[in-house]
């Protein structure tokens, strides 16, 4: 190759973190004067899309899984970007920097991105002997599934029952989704719902899906599902069982990083890759996204969270890095957010900052405190009922963690807690930074900072 060639990226990945890279890369180069060869491959048939808006779209509230795609194959291809869709990467030689595909076809690259994500995990009892899930059985990944989920619940009868499996965030998203279509539903977690928040705020949500019609059981591993003509009728496991019309797999997912088998590159035990702030793995080799684990901030600790949020900031980083920026992707506080709405039943959740577990593991002295009010003013009809939990270190007073749930305006309000953890203040500075203040959006004494006061005078 030639000294005045262009430099080929290759990005392996056609969604939130790949894209943003390949794009930011091609600013950047204009930029800095250098030039680029920019070239991505995706399995998928789809770029730049919303998985999050997904469970929206099977509710109805989004229209067409086309208003969930942020960039088109087309639009990424006239900004300059070789896009090839349908295109898997089955392994790589990171010496002689090449892939090759499920076809066969060898890839030279000088710069290799991987955005590959994070697929849905599917568990042995939901596959038929051919290795597809049962018919009646999927996962909420990809606008195909969610294209997949809308024929299913267009094809239900009256009466059919929706069996989800996973109690997290997607769970309850589609949980609601379901019930929206008149459908029965029963939850199955193997531990709690929504583990991810404390016992008493974990409790609310479970109530509220009740409330709601919902059947939820908690503490069981499914064992097995029952079969007629190769369709699913039902879900068993130990104790148990449950007639199903279909079910919606929601356990989580793992790292698309098979491919780097064998090559050397330091993993973490779930197969994810730990890049750097600028997105380097190593020499020619640079990551971002869901196949990634992220820095936690506030205990200084990788951990696995597969978000759109990540996904985008640090492909963006990496793409400027690339192409001879500064950006970095600071790691993060470990924000998240979701609702649960049907009919008379409206809940927030939201989340920033460590668990009680986190920050015991981390060898701090967690003090915590549930404080419940309401979202404004109690003479205004806004207000709705509302429960945060605060979470700070004995003698630092450090703010380690803040949950929310409740009424509508509830959740966002963990925004000011994560900019408070960002900066690594107090649970006093959250106490008595200057927050907005009107009887429809919230009380004279905001009802986050009420908590984190009462925090406060614990210490």
């Amino acid at each position: 190759m030639s000294a005045s060639a262009p430099t080929r990226v290759l990005v392996l990945g056609a969604d939130a973190a790949g894209m943003s890279a390949a794009h930011q890369a091609l600013r950047t180069a204009r930029r800095t004067g250098r030039e680029l060869a920019v070239t991505v491959l995706d399995k998928g048939t789809h770029t730049s899309y919303s998985a999050c808006g997904i469970p929206y779209w099977m509710a109805g509230d989004v229209g067409s899984g086309d208003d969930l795609v942020a960039r088109t194959a087309d639009e990424h291809r006239e900004a300059g970007i070789g896009l090839r869709l349908g295109v898997e990467v089955v392994a790589a030689d990171l010496a002689a920097r090449t892939v090759t595909t499920a076809d066969g076809e060898r890839v030279a690259y000088d710069e290799l991105v991987v955005a590959t994500g994070a697929p849905a995990s599917v568990p042995d009892w939901a596959l038929g002997p051919d290795g597809a899930c049962w018919d009646g059985i999927g996962v909420v990944k990809t606008l195909d599934d969610g294209a997949a989920w809308r024929e299913r619940f267009a094809a239900a009868g009256d009466g059919a029952h929706v069996v989800v499996v996973g109690a997290g965030y997607v769970g309850v998203e589609v949980a609601e989704a379901a019930m929206r279509h008149g459908f029965g539903v029963t939850v199955l977690t193997r531990g709690r719902g929504m583990s991810m928040l404390e016992d008493e705020l974990a409790e609310r949500v479970d109530l509220a899906l009740c409330e709601a019609g919902a059947e939820v059981v908690l503490g069981v591993e499914v064992t097995g599902v029952d079969v007629v003509d190769g369709r699913v009728t039902g879900v068993q496991w130990e104790g148990g069982s449950r007639e199903a019309d279909l079910v919606v797999v929601a356990i989580g997912v793992r790292p698309a990083t098979g491919f780097l088998a064998g090559s050397g590159v330091e993993m973490a035990d779930n197969g994810a890759l730990r890049p750097d702030p600028h997105g380097r793995v190593a020499e020619h080799l640079w990551a971002a996204g869901d196949c990634c684990e992220v820095r936690r901030r506030i205990d200084d600790t990788w951990v696995f969270r597969p978000l759109g949020t990540h996904a985008a900031k640090h492909g963006r980083a990496l793409g400027d890095s690339l192409a001879g920026g500064t950006l970095s992707f600071d790691g993060m506080v470990d924000s998240s957010i979701t609702r649960f709405a049907l009919g008379e039943v409206y809940l927030e959740i939201a989340r920033t900052g460590l668990s009680r577990r986190d920050a015991e593991a981390a060898g701090l002295d967690p003090v915590a405190l549930l404080t419940e009010g309401t979202t404004a003013s109690g003479y205004m009809p806004e207000a709705e009922p509302i429960a945060i939990w605060v979470m700070a270190d004995r003698s630092s007073r450090r703010l380690l963690g803040v949950q929310v749930v409740g009424g509508h305006g509830a959740g966002k309000r963990v925004d000011a807690a994560a900019a408070v953890l960002w900066a690594g203040g107090t649970v006093d500075d959250l106490a008595w930074m200057d927050l907005a203040y009107a009887p429809p959006f919230a009380t004279a004494w905001e009802v986050l900072q009420i908590a984190a006061r009462r925090v406060a005078e614990r210490l």
